[in-house]
């Protein structure tokens, strides 16, 4: 299997996930630490599964501090950094329950996490060009090949040889297509937190408790297919 190869400027790590039991990979948690950890226990993790987040850990829900606390001191948890990490991180949004340590922390981490024949970045990719001519904006942000929420969105056309695990774009229900796999049910706006079981090919997912914020019906993204199963 070939390593994913980015531009110099992105930070990506490779996963060897054979010593690892069950392997789930997660939604944008935004905050959401009530919705983590009812997931985490209905999917039973232990200390010898492997969790992944596709980044969005922090902003917007009512804990953000004891999501990243959670994700942070775990040692089989690994995240990625979301377009709104990299807005604390710019200066552009502040989260004054956040230390400069956990500042730090956020910044250390990678853009992109892969393992195998499975690759995972925020935003996405544009299928028009090579991986590692992406910026690390275009792999947290990516979303239309057109503009905005126009389709074809960028999974509609990506055939590439690793699938592709993303957050980013609120979704109805998720993404399940041969080469992508979209995560961000939008829990902070009172739908679904999801995790896609990587070795039994489904999906599990718990409601949001509440609507912490609102979000208009047009930046709702409804995939054309439906996963094949979901809790």
């Amino acid at each position: 299997m070939t390593v994913p190869q980015f531009a110099d400027t992105v930070e990506h790590k490779r996963l060897d996930v054979t010593a690892w039991d069950d392997i789930y990979i997660i939604g944008d948690v935004h905050g959401c630490h009530d919705e983590l950890n009812q997931l985490l226990s209905t999917l039973d993790v232990t200390d010898t599964d492997l969790v992944v987040f596709v980044g969005d850990l922090v902003r917007k829900g009512p804990d953000s501090k004891g999501v990243l606390e959670h994700v942070r001191h775990a040692e089989n948890m690994f995240t990625i950094r979301g377009n709104n990490e990299e807005k604390l991180l710019r200066g552009e949004k502040s989260l004054p329950v956040l230390s400069s340590d956990d500042l730090s922390w956020i910044k250390s981490r990678p853009v992109g996490i892969s393992w195998q024949d499975t690759l995972v970045v925020h935003g996405g990719v544009d299928p028009r060009k090579e991986l590692s001519e992406h910026t690390t904006y275009e792999l947290q942000t990516f979303r239309s090949l057109s503009s905005g929420y126009d389709r074809p969105f960028w999974w509609e056309r990506y055939d590439g040889s690793d699938r592709i695990f993303f957050g980013h774009t609120p979704l109805a229900a998720p993404v399940y297509r041969e080469c992508a796999i979209g995560l961000d049910t939008g829990c902070v706006y009172g739908n679904q937190l999801t995790a896609y079981d990587w070795r039994r090919d489904c999906f599990h997912s718990v409601t949001a408790e509440k609507t912490v914020q609102h979000r208009n019906e047009s930046k709702w993204v409804h995939p054309d297919q439906s996963p094949p199963a979901a809790d």
